[in-house]
């Protein structure tokens, strides 16, 4: 019985704030239990002290004894604490605009990256040309431009131009044409339902 209440006690690993560590054991006098909850030193203890400030760890009850006595309001005038409790408390600050007037919200100009391996300018280079509208004017949808990836197409290719790089590929990878080999049908699949697409797009009716 004592171990399974124990063990109900506990609190699971995926209890708030916990934190795991063998051997560690509670910061408080002659506490066995289990150090796994962060909590500040008592007061005073770091004083002198040059550094971010320090933590010491404790168990779950005695945590829970150092939060019930927390006092958020601890050292402050009345005037202050009146203050820190209105409702608007802290939104009076201005915020910093979000424009492109100069100031630290500018936007860093092309020519303050290092590109060396022209990973940023290539990858610009490519959306730029999936959004080149074709010369004679024709719309092509995100999905015609998709099919024609997968064709190895240009822009501008015909309707001739397009029914004749879809045969040249059935009779690449169709098993009829190329020993019986099935391992190309997933490129097969796609290539015919790229066709598909691109058979009833607007550009080439």
């Amino acid at each position: 019985m004592g171990d399974s209440q124990s063990r109900k006690d506990r609190p699971n690993a995926r209890f708030h704030g916990r934190v795991e560590a063998p051997g560690r054991l509670c910061a408080e006098p002659g506490c066995a239990e289990p150090g796994e909850f962060r909590a500040p030193l008592i007061e005073g203890a770091d004083i002198g002290r040059d550094g971010p400030p320090q933590f010491r760890w404790l168990c779950l009850e005695h945590v829970r004894e150092f939060n019930s006595g927390y006092n958020f309001f601890r050292g402050m005038s009345t005037d202050e604490i009146h203050d820190a409790q209105r409702p608007m408390a802290g939104w009076e600050r201005e915020t910093r605009a979000f424009n492109g007037n100069g100031g630290a919200d500018r936007p860093p100009r092309w020519a303050d990256f290092s590109d060396p391996l022209d990973a940023i300018g290539a990858r610009f280079r490519n959306r730029m040309r999936d959004e080149v509208p074709r010369q004679d004017g024709r719309p092509l949808s995100g999905r015609d431009r998709e099919a024609l990836r997968v064709l190895a197409l240009d822009t501008d290719v015909d309707r001739m131009g397009l029914r004749r790089r879809y045969s040249e590929l059935v009779r690449k990878y169709h098993p009829d044409r190329n020993g019986g080999d099935r391992s190309h049908e997933a490129k097969l699949r796609a290539v015919i339902e790229a066709y598909q697409q691109l058979k009833g797009s607007a550009a080439f009716a």
